[in-house]
């Protein structure tokens, strides 16, 4: 299994997960830097971090995790999602929905926390977009896929999504500092095969606000028992720690990158680069 910039629909009965961004608002390369991870990334497109967003495949459903790619119109063809789960209103999250709005297609669902201030007019003027509040879970179901929204610990209103398809199951957990308890509680009983777990940040002497640090993705990652866990959301500070090699990861958890694919096929899961 490949990735690609432009994924193609998968009929699979199994789940499959491509991170279109793996960064954090600022991104890899960050303006202005010149530190050694934005300067290979300015050499080597292969270290390009854009905004943190998701594409989820199983059954022949097609779901977007966040929006933080200002080309989505060129990315998927009209009528090629069947909804949009929105992660929180940051602009690094919703962004790419500013365009797409104006489309002349039928109402795409997007389903997202109840914030109330949303971000900047997409609640005043959502043009196609059509909002959705899923209960804190309760599971939803959107064409093949289960999806169960959760709780998680930022500084605006947030969700993340546990999605299931048969017996595999994923989730997507971003942007978050540790793990609310119920949330935990629910992760553990409910025995995900795999998570993306936010990890934006080297290891912090002060424990960190919004965003995991090394040491708050591996306590909750260790909390879940997910066999298999990519972190996404970094940033050019973490990507400079990882160059330094300070220390690894454990050999479950891999660190994510634009254009890597989850793959989760009757619980086997694997990665392709």
């Amino acid at each position: 299994m490949t990735a690609t910039d432009h994924p193609q629909r998968n009929d699979d009965t199994g789940l499959r997960l491509t991170l279109l961004g793996s960064g954090n608002a600022g991104g890899v390369p960050l303006y202005g830097c010149r530190c050694a991870a934005c300067e290979r990334a300015r050499r080597d497109p292969r270290f390009i971090r854009r905004p943190a967003t998701a594409l989820v495949e199983g059954g022949g459903t097609r779901l977007l995790i966040d929006a933080g790619l200002v080309d989505l119109v060129a990315r998927f063809e009209a009528g090629s999602l069947n909804a949009i789960l929105l992660t929180h209103f940051h602009v690094d999250h919703v962004q790419g929905l500013f365009p797409l709005r104006w489309g002349q297609v039928e109402a795409v669902p997007v389903w997202s926390p109840p914030d109330p201030e949303g971000c900047a007019d997409l609640y005043k003027h959502p043009g196609i977009l059509d909002f959705h509040h899923p209960e804190p879970f309760v599971p939803l179901t959107i064409g093949a896929l289960t999806v169960t929204a959760v709780p998680l610990r930022h500084s605006k209103m947030t969700y993340g999504y546990c999605l299931q398809t048969g017996s595999t199951k994923l989730a997507y957990l971003t942007d978050t500092v540790g793990l609310p308890p119920a949330t935990r509680d629910f992760l553990q009983g409910w025995h995900p095969d795999g998570i993306v777990l936010d990890c934006c940040h080297p290891p912090q002497e002060e424990p960190p606000r919004n965003h995991n640090d090394v040491c708050t993705a591996l306590e909750s990652a260790d909390a879940i028992g997910a066999n298999r866990v990519i972190i996404t959301h970094i940033s050019h500070e973490l990507d400079l720690w990882l160059m330094e090699g300070k220390e690894e990861f454990p050999s479950h958890i891999h660190v994510g990158h634009d254009g890597l694919v989850l793959s989760a096929i009757r619980r086997d899961m694997g990665v392709s680069a």
